[in-house]
């Protein structure tokens, strides 16, 4: 298959690029500067921005699928204020979507997010549902995944963590207890290929059967996560104890990151606002982890502490 990985060059899509030379695909990675990836030999290249539907237009012609990983951070406030998610999320996708079914591309898998809704609580949410939405009424075969945080190589969870909650002693809102279940990249990518083929290969690379239909992935909506829910102050540990550092939480009342955060709207250049404070508020898991769709078992996953090579009963709190 001819496969067009928009955001090929971010996180996620230098190690997808990666899964899909190795299946023997022919892939182009698309990004704003291709130049900075480091990709397979023989994974082509092509400059474009979703926010501007000339420049990507015709990097779809003659592809057999396309898969949109383009997103900006929920973990910051973005240059340029939260319009900036709609920019990229609803319209960027308008504009995949619109060059998808120019040039007969028959397959779109979209990265969403969990919670995604046009009437949520964040200006992420809410334009990762108007993207869902874009996609969904395409005239496409498409394929929506729903992930948890995504940790690995390259990633910015853990970092992103290590920096709110410094070791030894950090205050946290509400004490760190909003949940996750992170998902290694590792983990993840084999399904977003099995996705783009239309094939179940249980996660180990090999092309494997489809459903009855021929198909088994079209028009569904996959909520994915790994094998465990952590806390904020849980994952804090962990990535802490990598290095060696315990830390030791302090509550801080929510009403007062709320009165914090939203003031750091008005700063110029503050990392973070009220959106950050919402997206305290819910928490960042599944209600149903779809992982066997893709014949993969969640013990099977790897575990966050796993990855960071630390014993998590070091660490509890």
């Amino acid at each position: 298959m001819r496969i067009l990985v928009v955001g090929g060059t971010g996180f996620i899509g230098q190690h997808l690029c990666r899964e899909l030379h190795e299946r023997g695909h022919e892939v182009t990675a698309m990004s704003r500067d291709p130049g900075e990836a480091t990709l397979p030999a023989g994974v082509e290249t092509a400059m474009g921005d979703v926010t501007a539907y000339d420049s990507i237009e015709g990097a779809f012609e003659g592809q057999d699928a396309a898969i949109n990983l383009v997103a900006l951070s929920p973990l910051f406030k973005p240059s340029g204020g939260d319009d900036r998610h709609f920019e990229v999320h609803r319209d960027g996708t308008a504009n995949v979507v619109r060059a998808a079914e120019a040039h007969d591309v028959p397959r779109l898998v979209q990265m969403s997010a969990l919670g995604a809704d046009p009437d949520g609580e964040t200006a992420y949410i809410r334009s990762k549902g108007l993207a869902e939405a874009a996609v969904r009424d395409a005239d496409l075969e498409w394929v929506v995944f729903r992930p948890s945080v995504v940790f690995g190589d390259g990633g910015e969870f853990v970092e992103f963590t290590k920096k709110l909650a410094t070791p030894y002693l950090t205050p946290l809102p509400g004490g760190g207890k909003t949940r996750f279940q992170p998902l290694w990249v590792g983990d993840v990518v084999p399904m977003l290929a099995d996705a783009l083929e239309g094939t179940v290969s249980g996660g180990d690379g090999d092309e494997g059967e489809t459903g009855a239909e021929g198909d088994p992935h079209v028009g569904q909506i996959y909520e994915i996560g790994g094998p465990e829910v952590l806390t904020l102050a849980e994952v804090a540990r962990l990535a802490h104890a990598a290095d060696g550092k315990p830390v030791d939480v302090v509550p801080i009342p929510m009403f007062l990151a709320k009165v914090g955060l939203s003031l750091a709207d008005h700063l110029p250049g503050a990392p973070m606002g009220s959106d950050q404070y919402r997206s305290l508020q819910f928490d960042n898991t599944t209600t149903g982890n779809d992982v066997g769709a893709f014949g993969v078992d969640e013990s099977e996953l790897t575990t966050l502490a796993s990855y960071l090579g630390v014993d998590p009963d070091e660490t509890a709190g």
